[in-house]
């Protein structure tokens, strides 16, 4: 069995809180017990979307589909389905372009990432289905960035725009979960190197992605932003899937189970299933999502 470390760190209070003094929580990278399954079944394309059973294995495409009508935006698609490529998504969003609001982020939003290992799932299934798929090969505006995560995970928009307000506020360069031990710093940000004396970031970007716990994502998820949000979504879809049964044998406020989208943005911050903690964070995301603080002119400012 893995480890399974919790997140600690400040989170984000409300739309207005100033972003150059977030110190955020970052990542959890996902351990689980490998047990492999495989259904090869076909998919169902019908008029209100992509359909599988329940019992079939998502299909994680390489290549893009045919070609399309532009979504007017992306929803969630449920465990099985089959997700479009990065191709597809890239696409797609850039047939409706957004301006860009973080100029922070212009370095990093135009740097592509690149492939990891499988360090970062401790499950077979995710293993050889999300790993290949990780690449953080696009670039754009933050906003197109963040799309482009959602398009290729099959999660809604709203839920990354939000997560990514209350990890970040969108600002790619953010650092977080500092630690006093130089043996979990990254490389380059050693102890006191961050301005920070005695310390050292274990979290990096956008949405905060754990060093120490994805070291084959290194330095991809510092330097691109798609790098970032690509592995955080692909870590979320193994918990959407229902391939962390580890969290079964933590503390948990109810069994853990596929399909819960809400109990995958929780596992995010606290590495537990409905914990306290947990709905603390998802408390906070979705008030940010209601609020659609992304579009408030506050948040707009550069």
């Amino acid at each position: 069995m893995g480890q399974h470390i919790r997140r600690h760190g400040w989170l984000i209070a409300g739309a207005t809180a100033v972003a150059a003094t977030l110190t955020l929580a970052g990542t959890y990278a996902a351990h689980a017990e490998r047990t492999p399954e495989r259904n090869d079944a076909a998919v169902e394309h019908t008029e209100s979307g992509w359909r599988q059973p329940e019992s079939r294995m998502p299909t994680m495409s390489a290549t893009a589909r045919p070609a399309e009508a532009v979504p007017e935006r992306f929803a969630t698609l449920p465990p099985g389905a089959t997700l479009p490529s990065g191709a597809q998504c890239a696409t797609w969003v850039r047939a409706r372009p957004a301006a860009e609001n973080r100029q922070m982020n212009l370095i990093a939003n135009s740097t592509t990432g690149h492939h990891v290992g499988p360090d970062i799932y401790d499950d077979s299934r995710s293993d050889s289905r999300i790993a290949p798929r990780v690449d953080g090969a696009f670039t754009g505006s933050t906003r197109d960035i963040l799309r482009w995560a959602a398009c290729k995970w099959g999660i809604d928009e709203d839920v990354v725009f939000a997560q990514a307000a209350q990890e970040s506020w969108w600002k790619q360069t953010v650092l977080g979960d500092y630690s006093t031990d130089p043996a979990r710093c990254a490389p380059g940000h050693g102890i006191g190197a961050d301005d920070r004396s005695g310390e050292c970031p274990e979290s990096f970007g956008i949405l905060q992605d754990r060093h120490p716990y994805q070291k084959s994502a290194w330095p991809g998820v510092l330097r691109s932003t798609a790098m970032n949000a690509d592995l955080a979504y692909s870590i979320w879809r193994g918990c959407y899937e229902g391939w962390e049964g580890w969290l079964n044998s933590e503390e948990r406020g109810e069994p853990y189970a596929k399909g819960d989208l809400w109990g995958c943005v929780g596992r995010w911050l606290s590495g537990r299933w409905h914990t306290p903690e947990s709905e603390d964070y998802i408390g906070l995301v979705k008030d940010l999502m209601a609020q659609r603080v992304w579009d408030t002119p506050e948040f707009k400012q550069p």
